[in-house]
């Protein structure tokens, strides 16, 4: 494709943007809210996925939260 090609496009692109925007601006605001009540499970699903679910976490260190602040070892 020529650059000139490229310009017309993206001018048409802009003034088509601009157009839709001008008359679906009520409904798309009015939708926002919904939309990220409809995004929190979907985030909620994805970011579990980086440590493994709410399944057992077999791969902890437990004797390290025995220790206290100056080393020694706790009874409780």
């Amino acid at each position: 494709m020529d650059r000139r090609f490229k310009i017309t496009l993206a001018i048409f692109a802009v003034i088509a943007l601009v157009l839709l925007w001008g008359e679906h601006k009520v409904h798309l605001l009015g939708a926002l809210p919904w939309l990220i009540l409809l995004a929190c499970p979907l985030i909620h699903i994805f970011m579990h996925g980086g440590h493994g679910g709410h399944g057992g976490h077999g791969g902890h260190n437990h004797q390290a939260d025995a220790v206290g602040k100056s080393g020694e070892q706790r009874d409780d």
